[in-house]
This record gives C-alpha cells, structure tokens and sequence, in this order.
C-alpha cells in the first residue's frame, strides 16, 4: 500500500528554487532514509510532506486512512526538539506518559497496557532507568531519546525523524537503526528518517532518498540522484 508520494514538488525561498523536479512514493511498512550533503533542504523536504509547508508547485499525498478506515497516527520528531530548559517541570516519566494521551482526553487515567507500553518505549531508547529524573537535567542527547521515546509510546503508522540519532555514539546510533527495522518488520509501521549517516543506516533501511545538486543551476536547487535504488542493489 502506497502511504505517502511526492509528485513533481518544488519549494521557492522567496525567490529562490531550495527543492526542484521531487517525485518518490513511501508503502506502508518500509524503513526509507533521507540523505545529502549539509544544506540539502531535506528537513523542509520533511515537513513539506507533512503538510507544514506548501510546495510552489506539484503535489505530495498522505493517504489519512488505513487498516479498513482507520486513521492514520503520525508521528514526527524535529532535528531540535529536544530544546528543554533547565526549568522544565515534568519528569522523563510524565512526558512520555503523555503520548499515550489521544486528543481530547488529556487527563485520562492510563490503562495497564498504557504503562506497559510507556516502559517499552523508554526502554527502546535506553532511558527507563531515567525515568524520574527532571527533563531540564538531562544532556542534550537523552533529551532526544525521550523525545523519539514519547513518540513511540503513541505507537503512530508513520514515523518522520529529523536527525534522530544527532548525539548518539556508533554503537547506540546501531541499536536505533534496529530499533527502527523491528518497528517496520513487526509492527507495519513506515519510517521516514534524514540522516547524515547514510553508511551506517544501510544495514536496516530498505531504501535511500538521496537529494543532491541539479547540474545547471546558479541557485543552490536539490533533486532526486534515485528514488528506487536499495543500498547497493537495484530493484
């Protein structure tokens, strides 16, 4: 099932053409990487499909239901979300607690199941034994874990992240990218996620997006190298 697509996008700053000639589509249950080099526009390319930013032309689709009409849970973590302050009053705990929270029912009492998983989504990320501690104490790089962990707690369809591993060492940045394979492969779930570390990541994604240069240009214009190449392999 195709989830989301991009159709012939680009995106202007102002005057100047940032994303050019942009067409992939994203099925239900795949581990996509986004990747290129700094300045690539790949975190607007993000939030262009997830509807935050209108593209100056062409179109990108989100198909909002699935599973016989259920709607489709989204789940997005920006490259600086993790942007708490010292004086930040919630426990590790609370926050990720929260995500299990639907609209409209901030307060509700949380279920056996919900705690159950709430545990496993700190415990993914390695922050379990965190858990009372404030979130203003934490170092930049396990804020961003409970971040990613909040948003697993909330079990979404569609997972976006922005630089998700920024801080991690090459072990833990490994066990994430697992992480993120167990989540498609058992769950159905479909990652989108930009990444400097294309090498690294290979090993678990399906697929690359990789944006660079378009030849001819004096704007600083990114299009698609290949959309359909897997990691060393051609479909």
């Amino acid at each position: 099932m195709e989830l989301l697509a991009a159709n012939n996008v680009q995106f202007k700053y102002e005057k100047e053409v940032i994303l050019d000639d942009i067409s992939f589509s994203i099925h239900k249950g795949e581990f996509v990487t986004l990747t290129g080099p700094n300045g690539a526009a790949k975190s607007t390319l993000l939030r262009i499909m997830l509807g935050l930013l209108k593209p100056s032309k062409g179109s990108v689709k989100i198909h909002r239901r699935i599973d016989n009409g259920r709607k489709l849970v989204i789940g997005y973590v920006p490259q600086q979300i993790a942007s708490f302050n010292s004086g930040f009053p919630s426990t590790v705990l609370e926050l990720v607690q929260s995500g299990r929270f639907q609209r409209g029912h901030w307060f509700k009492a949380l279920s056996k199941l919900d705690h159950m998983i709430v545990e496993q989504s700190l415990r993914a990320v390695d922050m379990w034994k965190y858990r009372y501690a404030k979130i203003g104490e934490l170092s930049g790089g396990q804020k961003q874990r409970i971040c990613i962990s909040r948003v697993l707690a909330s079990e979404p369809d569609l997972l976006v992240l922005d630089e998700p591993t920024t801080g991690m060492d090459a072990e833990s940045r490994e066990s994430f990218y697992q992480l993120m394979r167990h989540h498609a492969d058992e769950h159905g779930r479909t990652i989108l996620m930009v990444t400097h570390d294309s090498e690294g990541a290979g090993s678990a994604a399906d697929r690359n997006i990789l944006l660079e240069r378009k030849e001819n240009t004096e704007w600083k214009c990114f299009t698609l190298a290949s959309c359909s190449t897997h990691f060393g392999l051609a479909d």
